[in-house]
């Protein structure tokens, strides 16, 4: 029989932390973060990330897992999630994968292409050559070489870009190419898992624009800035690693370093979390089978456990209260 695995999607500012909570107080489960900021270290506030009486009430994975200064690939999230979902299941447990990271979700489920492996002096290079002529300048470059590739990238896509470009350089052939020859047979290793997932939406974006605002001026409240200022005052990090573009971060970053005000940081770290939710609402519309709970709905944490509970029915998993917790 196959394993079930609940993804638990949604938009930031969702609630989706709170869902999680919700089912794990009726089912024995154990949380796998599918979140690309929540595994750095000393990155609590701006990433909302789960505090201390969260973890006691269920076991939660792949937090604090990864220092600032490090990287952080979608295969080595596929790797640790697969192990993890190999080990809960052992446990007599259920795996619910819960957060925002869209291309982690896309590694999972449909496997990663053989690509080269970064290389930091060509990073470096192709980052000199971006401040000196701009991203954009970089994307028509990578236009030539990666046709389909640059058409799906918005031109100033910094990561992406870099990304992209480093392949074809490495490789010699232009990612796409690689992406679409190993296309087949890349999630052999998922045969045996059943994915269910649950989407939380909203019903209209205000609200979620609104919650969003909220959320913000809440870190700043519970202490974004002194956390950015102690990474800041570390020394080895810089605008250009991927911790430090998180959003919110690279923002708060620019306003410590006196290139903008707090409240054009503030309007900044907002809008660029609005299109954030924009591009995760709109990669999740193109999953047709998942199931959606409209995350304004004041029992929104109810709606996903009465979905995970038809899930439970029909997959025949043992529906037992009395053996969850920590």
């Amino acid at each position: 029989m196959k394993t079930p695995v609940i993804l638990l999607m949604g938009p930031t500012a969702a609630g989706k932390s709170a869902a999680t909570l919700a089912v794990a107080e009726r089912w024995p489960v154990e949380i796998v973060n599918v979140d690309s900021a929540t595994i750095y270290r000393g990155m609590d506030v701006g990433t909302a990330k789960p505090g201390a009486e969260e973890r006691a009430r269920v076991p939660q994975h792949l937090l604090d897992i990864v220092d600032p200064a490090e990287t952080y690939s979608a295969a080595r999230f596929r790797a640790d999630a697969l192990a993890l979902i190999a080990a809960i299941r052992d446990r007599g447990r259920t795996p619910v994968l819960a957060g925002g990271t869209m291309m982690y979700y896309k590694a999972l489920q449909e496997g990663l292409a053989e690509l080269p492996e970064a290389d930091a002096t060509l990073r470096i290079e192709l980052e000199a050559r971006a401040a000196r002529e701009g991203w954009p300048a970089l994307h028509a470059e990578l236009a030539r070489l990666d046709a389909p590739t640059a058409a799906r990238l918005a031109p100033n896509d910094s990561q992406r870009i870099q990304r992209a470009l480093e392949v074809c350089l490495l490789s010699g052939q232009p990612m796409s190419e690689l992406l679409a020859a190993s296309q087949a047979g890349r999630a052999g290793d998922t045969a045996g898992l059943d994915f269910h997932a649950i989407s939380l939406e909203p019903g209209e974006r205000a609200g979620l624009h609104a919650r969003i605002a909220r959320r913000y001026d809440l870190m700043l409240e519970q202490g974004l800035l002194a956390e950015v200022a102690a990474l800041r005052e570390r020394g080895d990090l810089h605008p250009g690693l991927p911790s430090i573009r998180c959003v919110g971060y690279r923002q708060t970053w620019s306003h410590l370093a006196g290139e903008c005000s707090l409240a054009q940081a503030r309007e900044q770290a907002i809008a660029a979390t609005r299109q954030l939710a924009k591009r995760q609402i709109t990669w999740l519309r193109a999953r047709p089978e998942r199931r959606i709970v409209d995350c304004l709905r004041t029992d929104a944490a109810a709606g996903v456990v009465d979905t995970v509970a038809s899930i439970y029915s029909a997959t025949n998993l043992p529906d037992n209260p009395d053996t969850c917790g920590g």
